[in-house]
């Protein structure tokens, strides 16, 4: 990770050029994160003995935007204004010219251009620094991490000035009114990280700086976490008189208890494509197998039921074919016909039957309409 442009106010020449109203050094970017502060630099340098009379910082969100002040500093007199009031403070130290400025709590608002005005006791020059300050998303403050991983915690204090911190340290506390213990120490006139106390501790051996201090970037790396580890941990930069903390909230995910017997199903997004295809590919032959398995059996069926029609049919029909007599006769009851029966039957037969008989000529005469005679 790079430093951002730093540059400070330097006049090349002991004789400065008095015709000019305004000298303007070009603007260094600074990125900062929501949340986040930031050291907006203006100092002015000179071999010469100089006062510094008047500081004043404006704002402007673009080109065409109205400039609102920050702050203004007048016969010893600080004032921060608008709505950085709350937010803002003069950090450089102004016998030493330096009219640097703090701004705390950074939002999306406060993106644009920072306006550095410094005026010297009996001098009509004016010297100005503008500081372009870009505003980035706010970085996690809450991290979920497994037991026996790491985790890196990072803690950036961005600034235009160079070579101001003296000192980074990071504490941990298990809970808000918890006592807290010190995870890591670095002072810069040692160079060495040192842990708690003496390189002595629970966190000895398993924390590392791993941020470039230069850039002022005391970032840490904790290794092989543990269920304890589990807490906030403070990170605090000092550059002089001036203190950057920031807070992590470590949320650590114990290990599952192993079981005898435990399958666990694999995630879909841990899975590869070509086992995506072969799960696929089983899933469509098993679908198509068994709608063909269906198919044989509902064709095997109605074939069974057929033939056990056609069976039954024809074992009717043999049936029928085998004692038609039988079943024709058996309905009829044999009765015994006695000899008078049999005399009287005839003789009703004779009696019943009649014989045609033919008209004669006297009828034919009397009914000449050839109807039917009339007999007696």
């Amino acid at each position: 990770m790079l430093c951002p442009l730093k540059l400070i106010l330097m006049p090349v020449l002991l004789e400065y050029s008095w015709g000019l109203d305004d000298v303007i050094v070009s603007s260094p970017e600074l990125p900062v994160h929501v949340g986040d502060s930031a050291l907006l630099g203006c100092v002015f340098q000179s071999t010469a003995e100089k006062y510094v009379t008047k500081v004043d910082w404006t704002f402007s969100s673009g080109e065409h935007a109205k400039d609102e002040y920050v702050l203004y500093y007048y016969a010893n007199l600080s004032v921060p204004v608008g709505r950085f009031k709350n937010r803002v403070r003069l950090a450089g130290d102004i016998s030493g010219m330096d009219g640097s400025l703090l701004l705390q709590s950074v939002d999306e608002a406060d993106q644009g251009t920072y306006t550095c005005e410094i005026r010297l006791a009996m001098e009509s020059l004016v010297f100005k620094r503008e500081v372009v300050l870009h505003v980035l998303p706010e970085e996690p403050r809450e991290f979920m991490v497994h037991e026996g991983d790491m985790t890196q915690m990072g803690c950036v204090f961005q600034s235009t000035e160079e070579k101001r911190m003296t000192k980074i340290v990071w504490t941990f506390s298990p809970g808000e009114h918890a006592k807290e213990e010190i995870v890591l120490h670095y002072n810069t006139k040692l160079s060495v990280p040192l842990g708690y106390p003496q390189n002595r501790g629970r966190f000895q051996n398993r924390v590392i700086l791993v941020g470039n201090v230069s850039c002022h970037d005391g970032s840490i790396m904790l290794q092989a976490v543990r269920e304890s580890d589990r807490g906030n941990y403070t990170c605090s930069i000092h550059l002089g008189s001036l203190v950057f903390r920031k807070t992590i909230v470590l949320h650590v995910i114990l290990k599952e208890p192993r079981t005898l017997v435990t399958l666990a199903a694999p995630r879909p997004g841990l899975l590869g494509d070509n086992q995506l295809v072969v799960i696929v590919g089983i899933i469509c032959t098993t679908v198509l197998l068994a709608t063909v398995l269906i198919l044989i059996m509902k064709r095997t069926h109605r074939n069974k039921s057929s033939m056990n029609s056609v069976t039954l049919v024809k074992n009717l029909e043999n049936t029928k074919k085998a004692n038609p007599e039988k079943h024709v006769y058996s309905s009829i009851a044999v009765t015994k016909v006695t000899e008078e029966e049999e005399a009287n039957e005839r003789s009703e037969a004779t009696y019943m039957t009649m014989h045609p008989v033919w008209p004669s000529v006297r009828s034919a005469q009397n009914n000449p309409a050839g109807g039917i005679p009339k007999t007696e």
